[in-house]
């Protein structure tokens, strides 16, 4: 149902949009443009929340939202896109108010910022997101955290203005990209987990104040206590008035027991638990002098297959950052390689290298991630810590058995 929706909404917008929008009458300056900041939700895709443009014509009644957030789920070779970094956004118009009721149905709020443009500002901007929605224009290639839905309506804002806009420095504030993203990914943190297995060591480098606004949020922070300058030298404030035009919903005490998924199983939990199991079964091991071979197996594929994701973004993606990821050296496909060998010689009770090699190789990369700027996350760290366990159990067991 949902997709009929806005499947219906994306035909009503192209359809009918462009001939309402085209002809604006500014003479009177009863039109308004205002920043929109709508709230995060529980969807991974709006973890982060979202910008818009709102045009409103106080005179004739209309009132639009230039979204720069669509896509196209159903393009061809979506996710394969996506996956390289190749993926396009588009700039798209619709009714306000089919906006309001979609946010308020998912339970986000909306804020908005009426700017304080001239009206020659305001007939540029008008301008500029006209051409802008222009077949041949509308298409960009999307980029999370250097060309998206917040930095294109600020860019677009910044181009009407007659003057510059300056923003208001945080004194001793130095922020990462992987910071400000950990503050949105706070209350979900399996795509936590997610973001960092993929974020290299450049999402730990210092970002600059305009670097920061790559958030909805922080670019909602920036533009309250930001001024417009113009070529004369007056100052004026950059936003006018600032408005909730949908609320919070009040949040009402969950009925029933709480989900064990959400409040128990985190990425750190887990990876402790996976780490005691695993020392408990190389006690095990070397007490019964056997080797439990399906515990490598099932971690080594694991391992492989991270790699592989991690091996592709790095080595073919577009993605930000992703070309600077050193857990590479862990997570990437070589234990596929080497796994048969591994498995056969553990079944037939025969030595290997392969175990004292790995070993040191996982030293070495414990060391290592103490020492590197960027910020292994924690269960990475577990599966390394399980991997040597492994290993080491190998070497004794070797040891043990004189072979």
């Amino acid at each position: 149902m949902k997709k009929i929706y806005w499947l219906l909404l994306l035909l009503w917008t192209v359809c009918t949009c462009p001939e309402k929008v085209q002809a604006q009458d500014f003479e009177q300056d009863s039109i308004e443009f205002s920043l929109l900041t709508c709230s995060p939700s529980t969807e991974i895709y709006a973890l982060y929340g979202h910008t818009a443009i709102r045009y409103r014509n106080m005179t004739n009644g209309d009132d639009w939202a230039f979204n720069y957030g669509l896509f196209d789920f159903g393009a061809p070779n979506f996710i394969w896109r996506f996956t390289k970094g190749e993926c396009d956004y588009e700039l798209g118009i619709i009714p306000y108010d089919l906006m309001e009721e979609e946010y308020r149905r998912r339970g986000s709020a909306v804020y908005a910022q009426v700017l304080n443009l001239t009206r020659e500002e305001k007939e540029n901007l008008f301008r500029l997101l006209m051409i802008n929605y222009q077949p041949e224009n509308r298409m960009y290639r999307y980029n999370f955290l250097y060309d998206n839905c917040t930095t294109r309506a600020r860019d677009r804002i910044e181009e009407a203005i007659d003057g510059t806009v300056e923003y208001q420095e945080y004194k001793g504030r130095v922020l990462t990209y992987r910071q400000i993203i950990h503050q949105y990914t706070a209350d979900a943190p399996w795509a936590e987990v997610g973001n960092d297995l993929c974020l290299g060591i450049d999402a730990d480098k210092p970002i600059t104040l305009r670097q920061e606004m790559f958030a909805p949020f922080y670019m909602k922070d920036y533009a309250s206590h930001a001024v417009i300058c113009t070529p004369d030298g007056k100052k004026r404030p950059f936003v006018l008035r600032e408005e909730i035009l949908v609320p919070l919903p009040e949040q009402h005490p969950a009925e029933g027991t709480s989900c064990l998924f959400s409040d128990y199983l985190t990425p750190v939990t887990v990876g402790v638990v996976l780490c005691v199991m695993t020392l408990l079964v190389g006690v095990l091991q070397y007490r019964r002098n056997r080797i439990y071979w399906g515990v490598d197996l099932l971690f080594q594929v694991l391992v492989g297959l991270m790699g592989c994701v991690v091996a592709l973004l790095f080595f073919f993606s577009e993605h930000p950052t992703v070309g600077s990821n050193w857990q590479i050296l862990l997570l990437n496909p070589l234990p596929l390689f080497f796994l048969p060998r591994v498995i056969w010689c553990a079944v037939h009770r025969q030595k290997t290298s392969l175990h004292m090699i790995y070993l040191i190789w996982l030293v070495f990369f414990m060391i290592f991630s103490v020492f590197t700027p960027q910020d292994f996350c924690a269960p990475v760290v577990s599966l390394a810590c399980i991997l040597l366990i492994r290993s080491l159990g190998y070497i004794l067991y070797y040891k043990k058995n004189q072979i």
